[in-house]
């Protein structure tokens, strides 16, 4: 059966985001309650009542400095931000992304949709705003794009040599507010990284971009994580929340190394056709497709819940490929 006959495009679920319920005791840097049982953290169970989850306490400062704050009761990102914003008493809108575990601008340790249950939670908050004129001297500019979950695209890796590599003033983590005036606030990554890709060569287009807010510490760093070393993970410690985009989160354990090697594969091939990368997404994508006997069952299902990112069929068969490469361990 040819690769994608009568595949249809739906609506999909953008970021694997969602609930948590609120805790007391000690799971390292989750606090768990009264209320919590084992059979919360053993898979394949259905979830409990929302008056027997645990409650989830995470802990949490602003990267570039602050006391520590305790956090509860979010069902998504957007939320994980409102909670943040409200512990430090500053605006939801301040907060631009989360990376677990380490303050710096680290791209390898980016929140996605997934937690761990001893994760330290570092907010990354808005610092200097600044406006650049770029040359497109290249059909590829170089820049790796990839968002928040929450409406704000930013720069995730930049290629060693690119044409945006070769202006200082712009870094890894850097907020793309605009290009050419057109806003980009509410816009996914995949958009963003159409538009530049879209922009004619041989022309000047103006960036107006957002810098993360930078400790002491970080102030001479242009980029960490402009690299990919290829050993990201998506949670530490015993268990995992995961946050989705409809349903309540749920506290998974540890991912397979199937699925571990699967979900880099899959990201990197979102890099290669679509300059953006999402673990997250490539997570979704897996799940969708390890149970599937042929890459047509892949692809519907993709269209049935992915289905605006359009994918080409190309893309589809590699990351078929992928999956079934990582499942019989070819690394």
């Amino acid at each position: 059966m040819p690769l994608g006959l009568g595949r249809r495009k739906k609506a999909p679920p953008l970021v694997e985001n969602e609930e948590a319920e609120p805790i007391r005791g000690s799971l390292g840097g989750v606090e768990v309650g009264s209320g919590g049982s084992v059979a919360a953290l053993q898979p394949g169970l259905p979830p409990p009542p929302a008056s027997l989850r645990p409650r989830l306490v995470f802990h949490t400062q602003l990267a570039h400095g602050s006391p520590t704050g305790r956090i509860e009761g979010f069902t998504n990102v957007k939320e994980l931000y409102s909670k943040i914003a409200e512990a430090f008493k500053i605006p939801p809108v301040e907060v631009m992304f989360c990376t677990l575990n380490t303050h710096k601008v680290d791209m390898d340790k980016l929140l996605g949709g997934q937690i761990g249950l001893e994760d330290f939670i570092f907010a990354h908050t808005k610092g200097q705003r600044k406006e650049v004129e770029v040359f497109k001297s290249e059909e590829a500019l170089g820049l790796t794009i990839t968002d928040n979950g929450a409406g704000y695209a930013f720069i995730k890796r930049i290629k060693e040599g690119s044409v945006i590599d070769r202006i200082q003033v712009i870094n890894v983590g850097d907020m793309i507010e605009s290009i050419n005036g057109q806003s980009l606030i509410g816009c996914r990554h995949y958009e963003v990284a159409k538009m530049l890709k879209d922009l004619p060569k041989g022309r000047t287009f103006t960036l107006k971009l957002t810098e993360p807010r930078k400790a002491f510490d970080m102030i001479s760093q242009r980029a960490a994580g402009g690299k990919h070393n290829g050993s990201s993970q998506l949670g530490t410690g015993r268990g995992t929340l995961r946050l989705r985009a409809k349903g309540p989160a749920t506290v998974e354990e540890q991912l397979s190394a199937f699925e571990e090697r699967a979900i880099e594969k899959v990201d990197d091939l979102l890099e290669s056709y679509m300059g953006i990368r999402d673990t997250e997404l490539a997570a979704t994508m897996v799940e969708l497709g390890k149970d599937k006997r042929n890459p047509d069952e892949f692809a519907e299902a993709l269209d049935e819940r992915l289905g605006d990112f359009a994918f080409p069929d190309e893309f589809v068969f590699d990351v078929w490929g992928a999956i079934g490469d990582a499942k019989v361990g070819r690394y």
